[in-house]
């Protein structure tokens, strides 16, 4: 059974950092394109940053420059870096990995973050 775990999220003022992580289980890691998603209240889902089996990497504008997504495959583990943190970031953060071959997803269970003073 496929199964991913969060971590990491939490309160933080604004400017500072936190880092998420995703662990997963019951698959082959290395050969899911990974992203992490977030959405606020009123908001529709928007992608944050995506990492494909191959190594590609992608940001939303929104976030590029301040926000890093690695992955360590060895660990079946994904991160999330987010550093310079502003209100506008609060959202419920969540991990989906998708098999880089087939059509098929997997989310996690979601992460509050909130940036606040």
């Amino acid at each position: 059974q496929v199964q991913l775990v969060e971590s990491g999220g939490g309160l933080v003022q604004p400017g500072g950092s936190l880092r998420l992580s995703c662990s997963a289980s019951g698959v082959i890691f290395s050969i899911y394109d990974v992203g992490w998603y977030r959405q606020a209240p009123g908001n529709a889902r928007e992608l944050v940053a995506a990492n494909t089996a191959a190594g590609s990497l992608d940001y939303a504008d929104s976030v590029k420059g301040r926000f890093t997504i690695s992955r360590d495959n060895a660990k079946n583990t994904m991160y999330l870096q987010m550093n310079s943190l502003k209100p506008e970031d609060t959202a419920v953060y969540s991990c989906k990995i998708k098999h880089s071959w087939y059509d098929v997803n997997y989310w996690g269970q979601g992460t509050q973050v909130t940036v606040s003073s």
